[in-house]
């Protein structure tokens, strides 16, 4: 996974956003994206929290998170159906951001 980040350090934060959206973001992904929050407020010139900067930096609308909540919600049974196993949320996020914003 760290191939995926190596010339694009946001997008580990955009993922990390995604997963929070769904209840799946780890604890130590958590704690790593805390941890680099000064380093993001930096960047960007931004305050907040990381997740309101990702927001912020990404023009992410109040309302994204529950859409993202309602696809993965709606889109696991069906994948599950399809595939014989539940689906991975880590690989829902990445190919989500992937999709959706051109991997950021």
């Amino acid at each position: 996974m760290s191939d995926r980040y190596t010339d694009a350090p946001f997008l580990r934060f955009v993922d990390a956003w995604v997963l929070k959206a769904i209840g799946h973001l780890d604890d130590a992904t958590e704690a790593y994206c805390r941890a680099m929050t000064p380093q993001l407020e930096q960047s960007f010139g931004r305050k907040g929290r990381w997740d309101q900067i990702v927001a912020a930096q990404m023009n992410f609308g109040p309302e994204l998170p529950a859409q993202i909540r309602k696809i993965w919600t709606d889109g696991k049974a069906r994948f599950a159906k399809g595939n014989g196993a539940a689906p991975d949320p880590v690989q829902f996020a990445m190919i989500f951001v992937d999709r959706s914003f051109g991997r950021a």
